[in-house]
Order: C-alpha cells, then sequence, then structure tokens
C-alpha cells in the first residue's frame, strides 16, 4: 500500500512539473516575441525650442540653448538637423523603424535664426548621398558568351603581322 501511495506521488510530481515545464516553455516563447524599441539620436523638446527666437539667435546661442546637432548641412552649411529615431525588434525579424524625427533649424548668411521646422516619418523620404556600387560594362552576357563572341572578331592578319614585330 505504501508503493501504492509513493508511485501516485511521483506520478503527482511529475505531472506538476510537466505542466510548470510547459508554462515555462509558453512564458519564454511570448517573452521572446515580445517587441524591443530602441530610440536614436536627440531632438530637443518643445519646452527647450520656446527658448530660440527667430531672427535674434545666433548659432552660438542656438548651440548653448538645445545644444549643437549631430548633422549640419552637408551641401551649403545653412542648417542644423536634429534627427531621432525609434526602432521596433520583434523576435528574430530586422529592426522597423516606427517613429522619426527631424528638427531643422536653418540661418541665414549672418548666422541668425531664419526657421525651425519640424519633420516626421511620414514628411521624409530616403536619399542617397553617395552610392559606391561600381556599374558593368557587360550586358547580361555570359562568361562563355563574351568568350565565344570574340572568335569573329579576331583576324588572321592581326594575329601573323604582330608576331612579326
Amino acid at each position: 500500500m505504501a508503493d501504492f501511495r509513493l508511485a501516485r506521488s511521483v506520478l503527482a510530481a511529475c505531472h506538476l512539473a510537466r505542466r510548470q515545464g510547459l508554462v515555462l516553455v509558453v512564458a519564454a516563447i511570448v517573452a521572446a516575441c515580445s517587441p524591443i524599441y530602441r530610440n536614436h539620436g536627440y531632438v530637443p523638446a518643445e519646452e527647450d525650442l520656446a527658448q530660440i527666437e527667430v531672427g535674434k539667435d545666433t548659432r552660438e546661442t542656438v548651440g548653448q540653448k538645445i545644444g549643437r546637432p549631430s548633422t549640419s548641412g552637408l551641401l551649403n552649411d545653412v542648417g542644423w538637423f536634429y534627427v531621432q529615431s525609434r526602432y521596433k525588434t520583434v523576435g528574430p525579424r530586422e529592426p522597423k523603424e516606427v517613429d522619426r524625427q527631424v528638427l531643422a533649424v536653418t540661418f541665414s548668411d549672418k548666422g541668425v535664426v531664419e526657421n525651425i521646422a519640424r519633420y516626421g516619418l511620414e514628411d521624409g523620404r530616403v536619399i542617397e548621398l553617395s552610392r559606391r556600387v561600381t556599374q558593368t560594362n557587360v550586358k547580361s552576357r555570359t562568361f562563355i558568351q563574351q568568350l565565344l563572341g570574340n572568335f569573329g572578331r579576331v583576324q588572321a592578319a592581326d594575329v601573323f603581322s604582330r608576331r612579326g614585330q
């Protein structure tokens, strides 16, 4: 009778352990699929921007009030650009940009603030600043087609006239 009770308690413990293990596995799967958010960059808050007066503040005072940006005008340095992006990653998938803010502070030739504009992800478009891909001259021809295409171009006179030189 004691053996029966022992076996029954062992089976109950195994069943409980199996159930707890299943709960742990399900919890791990749910945790792995929960989204992870990452923020990159910096955009000043509206309270900080309220300190800047268009037509009065200069590059130096803007730098003191809200900080200098990591990006400025690439072609003519007429503006400062503060960029902040928010990325969402779910499981093993590639991160997706879910939000982007760009604050553009433009300056006149004298260095005085002309305009402050805020843009979002919906306002933007991808602009390729530098493309470093080598274009090939081969127009959809395989190596064999290129090799065989040269046979008709070689003439016997060209081959023999080069040997005599």
